[in-house]
């Protein structure tokens, strides 16, 4: 998915200028009020879906992704200010935010994982698949040109075990939504939903600032922030990762292991580390100066990186499933391998993004 926010040109180290404390209590009151607003707005939907919502009824899947939108910002800013907050509030808050921004995402992450995984069974296979699922979607843009594209699999056999992929991969997934939806209505009417959130719109008008805050710069806060990611992207295998076909990388993704693909944990984190980054240069240079492309590419291609490992786990879960025939393990372990391939795909992306000079003003 797209970043719903663009970033800033100037790097943080760049900035001109003192940046106080003031300016991330502005920052934090404005998420909070965001917060409070796309509440208001998913509670008059009705946690229904867009199709059940009445004329001119804001859509709940929008509502919920503001509402995750705005959590991610305000956690991120006690992580990387937590210096400048009263410790005890943001140490207690941040956990709370994180469970909540979670659970309120799983839904949506799990319909997103079955499209992909149909969409990419239908273009491996040239199977139809229900229309629901697939209707009004296109193809991956990653898949022309991309530089780490699988063999050709034998079209007549992945015919064959593609339609019964697909729908054990359909009950599944819709299963997992159906649970994650039911979780995030029981998390919105809980007790511990209603003490987040209190705390936010107490947040909205009076910010926890320790007492020299108005007086401290943000700038090397933001600047550490910047040279934790630095520091783990250069961790990364970017020369494997500018190679065409990483083989290393998909004999791993062939594991019978069921655990989290190995490779994959430092690219997630740096993911994680560049959401900090970008969100303390919002904090500095509020959110809407410029976009800066380099942050913009990079975030995209962690972003699908992240979606195909994790539709490459599905793939290999559903694989496991027992007594299931052996055209279906096929279709499976062809669409296993077809999203570790895109995971390569975007890792090289990213690399290639990554390389290019920041742009300045």
């Amino acid at each position: 998915m797209a970043q719903q926010h663009l970033e800033p040109t100037d790097p943080v180290s760049r900035h001109v200028g003192p940046v106080t404390g003031d300016a991330l209590a502005g920052y934090l009151r404005a998420q909070a009020t965001e917060f409070l607003r796309a509440l208001r707005l998913h509670r008059e939907s009705g946690g229904t879906t867009a199709a059940g919502a009445g004329p001119g009824a804001e859509d709940p899947v929008d509502a919920a992704r503001a509402l995750r939108r705005s959590l991610r910002r305000v956690s991120a800013s006690l992580h990387t200010f937590r210096p400048l907050l009263d410790p005890d509030w943001s140490e207690s808050l941040r956990p709370e935010l994180a469970w909540l921004s979670g659970t309120l995402g799983m839904e949506h992450a799990y319909e997103s994982r079955l499209e992909r995984l149909l969409l990419a069974l239908h273009r491996l296979s040239g199977a139809v698949f229900p229309a629901q699922h697939i209707a009004g979607t296109a193809p991956d843009p990653q898949h022309s040109g991309s530089p780490t594209h699988p063999a050709a699999p034998d079209r007549g056999n992945l015919t064959v075990g593609a339609a019964k992929a697909g729908a054990l991969l359909d009950r599944q997934l819709t299963l997992a939504r159906t649970r994650a939806h039911s979780t995030a209505l029981q998390a919105l009417g809980s007790s511990r939903f209603h003490a987040v959130a209190d705390c936010i719109a107490v947040l909205a008008s009076e910010v926890p600032l320790v007492q020299s805050a108005p007086a401290t710069d943000l700038r090397p806060l933001a600047t550490a922030a910047e040279e934790r990611l630095a520091d783990a992207v250069t961790a990364l295998p970017l020369v494997t990762a500018g190679h065409p076909y990483n083989a290393e990388a998909l004999i791993h993704g062939l594991s019978p292991d069921p655990a989290p693909h190995p490779q994959d944990t430092p690219w997630h984190q740096v993911r994680l580390l560049l959401r900090l980054h970008r969100y303390a240069r919002e904090v500095l240079q509020g959110t809407g100066a410029p976009v800066d492309v380099r942050l913009f590419d990079a975030g995209r291609a962690l972003d699908r990186h992240r979606d195909a490992s994790e539709a490459a786990a599905a793939a290999a879960q559903a694989a496991r499933t027992p007594r299931i025939a052996p055209a279906t393990a096929y279709a499976l372990g062809v669409l296993h391998a077809d999203q570790r391939h895109e995971v390569e795909a975007a890792r090289f992306t990213f690399q290639q993004s990554w390389q290019k000079h920041p742009v300045s003003t």
